[in-house]
């Protein structure tokens, strides 16, 4: 990355603390705003690029033996719009539901809010899951598939060089998920392996692990997700 870039990301990073603490600062006094029902899309819809997302309420457990079900993290696609090496998550749903749909399978997306890990987030989708099998993504890129019965932070597959993520391993993931929930043992995805990836993108990763940690919520409850991708 060079010098440039790495100084526009923390100039973004700034002027987004800087809103939201104006954001936090007292207001004058204002009409109450009615309170949102249940069951109820409680956040606008996101539109950016050719991916729609809307909040539907209280994500529910399914009962599908064909369904995988997909967890964003809190920024996906709400603050941070592509991965750490500039795909959009537009693209990376995209091929994920395809490698799911090329096996057969469904799939479901919920949004976590209570935490940016992407085991914990995976380890959710998992349980929440009529298959038992979920995936995990936050905004950079990092995945994981995970299974209801194993610890959260055990996993089946585990991509955590979010740089070396492509469109095509995406979409691997997603027939591996899939062929998990039919009871299969497939071969584990290739991970690519630079060791000069991690310094490379260490300063980004930590300015994208801020953004995400910003909109972790402990008190609200797991989304259901209404997901349009053209």
């Amino acid at each position: 990355m060079d010098q440039a870039t790495l100084k526009e990301l923390i100039a973004q990073v700034i002027r987004d603390v800087v809103a939201e603490s104006a954001a936090a600062a007292p207001a004058a006094p204002a009409a109450a705003a009615a309170p949102a029902g249940g069951g109820v899309a409680t956040m606008s819809p996101t539109a950016v690029g050719q991916l729609r997302i809307a909040e539907a309420g209280d994500a529910q457990r399914g009962t599908d033996p064909k369904e995988v079900v997909v967890a964003l993290s809190p920024a996906f696609s709400t603050k941070l719009h592509e991965t750490i090496i500039g795909i959009p998550h537009a693209v990376v749903l995209k091929e994920i539901c395809a490698g799911i749909e090329e096996e057969g399978m469904k799939y479901r997306f919920v949004r976590l809010y209570r935490t940016a890990d992407v085991g914990f987030i995976a380890h959710e989708a998992a349980k929440l899951s009529g298959s038992g099998i979920g995936i995990g993504i936050q905004s950079r890129g990092t995945t994981v598939i995970h299974q209801k019965d194993l610890p959260p932070l055990s996993n089946i597959e585990l991509f955590s060089q979010s740089p070396l993520i492509d469109e095509a391993t995406f979409r691997a993931i997603g027939k591996n998920a899939a062929k998990y929930a039919k009871g299969e043992s497939p071969q584990p995805v290739p991970v690519r392996n630079d060791q000069m990836a991690r310094p490379k993108y260490q300063a980004i990763a930590a300015l994208l692990h801020n953004k995400e940690t910003t909109l972790c919520d402990l008190s609200k409850k797991t989304q259901a997700l209404q997901v349009s991708i053209g």
